[in-house]
């Protein structure tokens, strides 16, 4: 007869960004391998937010404590030879985050890459290969600028803060010019006033050159960003829908249609900027999240209290929560007796009383396993009660940091629809392009002139030009992702948000939690 055990994911591989990470796959691989253990897999702890791997072993071959060394061990190997990193960027639009990847996958040594529009960058490298400086350099050449704040770097065995620099500056159109990070939207908005009153006067008795030299400038704004956009696909050697815009708004002025490429270039370019502000909205909601812990806390060390930033914390230091005050760090509560609102983290609606623990050494050797009476987590408020708590996690690796990070990391997750749009894209851009390219020459075999030839080529193209299929999908998914952030609802990425559209039911208990 089997038996099983559970062994949190966090012991065996300290600081991975996520339980679907490649390490964990590769852990239950090596376990299974072994003689003795029938099967390894994840299990998820409903309301603990501790993901834990599941092993099935048989006890007349193998006993329980050669299963948790056998993991520890299996873990620790997979902790020196792969690595990972979790950076934050300014947001970016669909397609520069899949050229971003596509580049970023090319790196030696670099073994998976997600990117997020949302500005996240998630890393797998091989130590052997590479190191992360190596990668840091490598990433700041494909033109991904971080964010100029701390942000945390999950490697396998820590996590630290990382340094304020920036990366690089090609992908900061965003952020530069006179209008800032509404420069794009500046422009966009510019194109489409351009192309109105080119058309208006399209019907006034003016000269011709007047709505044509509007039409012109309409297409210098309309196609700024586009163009930089396209030549940063060529160079990665891709050919994405920006660079099919971008050669059908030309192939329309070719044909004489000014108006009709102005006009593309104006939905193009407007569904970039819905598309940033967006994704904007929902990476500030995220960044509040990360900002419901103080920045400060009032530690006794030695006899006497003193006021220290919340990443000097230290497992064992004791921390005064006044009332109404947020608490600062994960822990117990060693003296005082009040309620805690625990909606920010757990979701319920009714503040949790606390006391302090019976007995603290038994606490401080057992924290993971004691009663919910007696924790406290980061980011929750304190009620009526001065209590003082045992930090037994520092900042980096609180519940609240973590969850921080499953989402940042979750970003990283397409939904299916979007995945197939890539796909589609991938192939949809060259195979238009060389339909093209055919009717170029189709007075070769067809008995007109080179110019209807010509003329039909382009019709085709505009035709083909999928505007709606380059900013739908992203937009709907982003702007979906910052409606619920606005609501206090976090999704993690398209998948979820997709798959929440096809719930028919959701059961809720009286506290108001979600219950699975």
């Amino acid at each position: 007869m089997s038996a099983k055990t559970l062994i949190e994911i966090g012991l065996v591989l300290p600081a991975i960004p996520d339980a679907r990470d490649a390490c964990v796959l590769r852990l239950t691989e090596l376990l299974t391998a072994k003689e003795g253990i029938e099967t390894a897999h994840v299990k998820n702890t409903i309301g603990m937010g501790q993901d834990q791997i599941c092993i099935h072993f048989d006890p007349n071959r193998i006993s329980l404590g050669e299963v948790r060394a056998l993991a520890k061990r299996a873990g620790a190997d997979l902790d020196q030879r792969f690595g990972h990193f979790l950076l934050n960027s300014k947001p970016m639009h669909a397609r520069q985050a899949r050229t971003a990847e596509a580049r970023a996958k090319q790196i030696q040594g670099v073994l998976e890459a997600a990117v997020s529009p949302a500005g996240v960058l998630r890393i797998e490298f091989d130590r052997r290969s590479t190191d992360e400086e190596a990668i840091r350099i490598a990433v700041a050449k494909i033109g991904v600028q971080t964010v100029e704040k701390r942000e945390q770097k999950a490697t396998h065995g820590e996590l630290t803060e990382a340094d304020d620099r920036p990366v690089a500056k090609e992908h900061d159109h965003e952020h530069d010019g006179l209008l800032g990070e509404r420069t794009e939207l500046g422009f966009a908005a510019l194109c489409g006033g351009l192309l109105l009153i080119g058309w208006l006067l399209s019907f006034a008795d003016v000269n011709p050159w007047a709505p044509w030299s509007l039409f012109l400038a309409a297409y210098f704004f309309g196609g700024f960003f586009t163009f930089r956009e396209a030549i940063e696909n060529i160079r990665a050697g891709r050919f994405e829908i920006d660079f099919l815009m971008l050669v059908a708004a030309i192939g329309a002025a070719t044909l004489g249609e000014w108006f009709e490429g102005a006009l593309l270039l104006f939905l193009f370019s407007l569904g970039h900027s819905l598309e940033h502000y967006a994704m904007g909205r929902a990476k500030r909601a995220i960044e509040a999240l990360a900002e419901l812990a103080p920045q400060t806390a009032l530690v006794r060390r030695e006899g006497s209290t003193q006021e220290l930033p919340v990443e000097q914390l230290q497992v064992g230091d004791v921390v005064i929560v006044k009332p109404n005050e947020r608490i600062p760090a994960d822990g117990f509560v060693v003296k005082g007796q009040s309620s805690v609102n625990q909606a920010p983290i757990t979701g319920e609606s009714v503040p949790v009383d606390k006391q302090a623990v019976d007995n603290l050494q038994e606490a401080t050797e057992n924290a993971d396993r004691l009663d919910a009476r007696y924790r406290a987590f980061a980011g929750t408020i304190n009620g009526s009660g001065a209590l003082e708590i045992q930090v037994t996690k520092i900042a980096s690796e609180s519940t609240l940091a973590r969850v921080v990070q499953m989402v940042n990391e979750a970003e990283t997750q397409k939904s299916p629809t979007q995945l197939f749009t890539d796909k589609f894209e991938r192939y949809f851009v060259p195979a238009a392009l060389t339909l093209v390219v055919l009717l170029l020459f189709a007075w070769t075999i067809i008995d007109e002139p080179f110019t209807k030839s010509f003329y039909r080529a382009m019709a085709v193209l505009v035709a083909a030009s999928p505007c709606a299929l380059a900013i739908s999908t992203p937009s709907a998914v982003l702007s979906g992702i910052a409606r619920a952030a606005r609501g206090g609802v976090l999704v993690k990425g398209g998948g979820p948000l997709e798959n929440l559209g096809r719930l028919h039911a959701i059961a809720f208990d009286k506290t108001g939690t979600l219950t699975e």
